[in-house]
């Protein structure tokens, strides 16, 4: 007899086409059966060991997060409530160009310096691995829920090229190129870079398509965080559609956005773009999180030249007074290429959380009213938090606006990602309610999306992005990776000033079979693994 039937439930299958009303059997960790009602009636309905009454309940894929943050916290924290109580069943790692694979022993020290605002110092765990396979064999034993990786860009040319503002040399872009290969023949799912971020900025386009020319070779994916969300974010998504087109790979766009005041209203340009380019064969997919503020490191902000050499040498520079000086004047007069060519406005940056517990009075302020409390410029408030934080302190930027986040959400190739740092005392809300975020606000009491269209976008979607040939649908045969969730109640619990609240109305959630959410609570299972690029 089988595991486990889910009796009655409101299937939502991830394919977008409406719900029918269902018996699904799992066993061994895959659907078995469904038995929809009308094939059922006047007949022997599916047994099981176990039967769960899901009346009232929408079962629907696991879903997938396309852009997290968790490449430390899944080794660190088994628990890992924030995303396996939302419904995620797979999270994208390796984002934005930074993460600890491939490395050696001394880019390893740079980059958990580097981001230490993203994911913490890591102090607690044994980085016993080095390549992108030792790096997923370490999430193959054991861990709250599915990941996938991508071949991080910046990290890449750190360990060939190191932190300098320079083109790389024939015999270094080899070196990047047998990196990228070696990532995705140990299963990486494709490659991301962070183009307002060091190292990875500093590659020209040249080079950027060279790469994804090794990506495209192994059926994998680009997803970068391009080179601006702000005065430039147009001509920036442009460039990310030639480089990839020039290079035959497919294209996933990380948080989507067009932020800041020069930008208000200016998702349609973004999307004519993007059909334009899709009607002439582009192969674009994108991803968003269903938030208006976002959330990076103080340090992003600080133009590139100040970043060049790493973390020590941005140390030194904010030390100076005269290299000090040239920082403000880039940030505040110029318009950083950190902060996205604006002009930065202190009173949008919000200290989210500080890496030195004696800083956390400035957490929950603007840099403009922790400066206006000290009686102090607010440059000077931040750059003494740079330096007392040594780079550690993470922020909101609250540039968004919603009629552009509705907008690209309703887009025929959007996918969700959190984009979720779970850093910091006060995090930006994403990383524990943006799924229950969509299904709640965007289905149910707004109506900006349908039920079945947020769950393909959610699922099925996504799960053909990363070329998974068994999830992301209700379907026999695929992986029991499932959600239960009630449409009336679902929402996020996570709010700006409560950002660690769990979400309602998700009380079963199954990866592999198993329940890892079970009467809407965490269970001791450990099912994830790392999901390996399919060959």
């Amino acid at each position: 007899m089988e595991e486990l039937v889910f009796r009655d439930a409101d299937v939502v299958d991830g394919s977008g086409g409406p719900s029918y009303r269902a018996d699904v059997v799992i066993d061994h960790g895959r659907i078995m059966s469904i038995v929809q009602e009308a094939a059922a009636a006047g007949c022997q309905r599916p047994k099981a060991r176990r039967e769960l009454d899901a009346e009232g309940l929408v079962l629907s894929p696991g879903f997938i997060d396309m852009h997290a943050h968790s490449d430390l916290a899944l080794l660190g924290d088994p628990d890992h409530s924030a995303k396996a109580a939302q419904g995620v069943t797979l999270e994208v790692l390796g984002q934005d160009g930074l993460s600890y694979a491939p490395v050696d022993d001394r880019t390893l020290a740079e980059v958990r310096r580097a981001i230490t605002g993203w994911n913490g110092p890591g102090d607690d765990l044994d980085f016993d691995w080095r390549s992108v396979g030792e790096y997923l064999d370490r999430l193959d034993e054991g861990v709250a829920v599915n990941a996938a990786y991508l071949v991080p860009q910046g990290t890449v040319r750190a360990l060939a090229v190191g932190w300098e503002d320079r083109e790389a040399t024939p015999q270094e872009l080899d070196r990047m190129r047998r990196l990228v290969a070696e990532g995705m023949e140990q299963g990486a799912v494709g490659m991301s870079s962070g183009l307002t971020y060091t190292p990875g900025m500093y590659a020209k386009d040249a080079e950027l398509t060279e790469l994804c020319r090794v990506v495209a070779s192994y059926g994998g994916y680009y997803c970068p965080h391009h080179r601006s969300y702000g005065a430039g974010a147009l001509q920036a998504y442009e460039e990310m559609v030639a480089l990839t087109r020039e290079a035959g790979c497919p294209l996933h766009l990380a948080h989507a956005t067009m932020n800041f005041g020069v930008n208000k209203g200016r998702a349609p340009e973004l999307l004519a773009l993007l059909d334009d380019a899709l009607d002439a064969g582009a192969d674009i997919s994108l991803d968003t999180y269903p938030y208006t503020p976002g959330c990076t490191t103080l340090v992003a902000l600080l133009p590139s030249w100040a970043s060049e050499g790493g973390p020590e040498e941005i140390l030194k520079r904010l030390a100076d007074e005269e290299s000090a000086e040239r920082i403000r004047h880039h940030l505040e007069v110029v318009g950083a290429d950190g902060c996205h060519g604006v002009p930065v406005e202190w009173d949008t940056i919000e200290i989210s959380g500080v890496a030195n517990a004696a800083l956390g009075d400035f957490v929950g302020r603007t840099v403009q009213e922790s400066a206006e409390l000290r009686g102090e410029a607010p440059w000077v408030t931040a750059r003494r938090l740079l330096l007392d934080d040594g780079l550690g302190s993470t922020i909101l930027q609250h540039v968004g606006h919603e009629e552009n986040v509705r907008a690209i959400m309703r887009h025929r190739v959007h996918t969700g990602g959190s984009d979720g740092v779970l850093q910091g005392s006060k995090p930006h809300p994403r990383a524990y309610g943006t799924f229950p975020q969509y299904l709640g606000k965007y289905v149910r009491e707004l109506g900006v999306l349908s039920l079945e269209e947020c769950v393909a976008r959610l699922t099925a979607r996504p799960a053909a992005r990363l070329r998974l040939p068994d999830r992301g649908l209700v379907r026999e045969g695929y992986k029991a990776d499932l959600v239960l969730f009630d449409p009336a109640t679902v929402a996020a619990g996570s709010t700006f000033e409560n950002p660690r609240v769990l979400p309602t109305g998700i009380p079963y959630v199954l990866i592999d079979g198993r329940f890892v959410i079970e009467d809407g609570r965490r269970t001791d299972v450990l099912a994830g693994r790392a999901v390996r690029r399919t060959p």
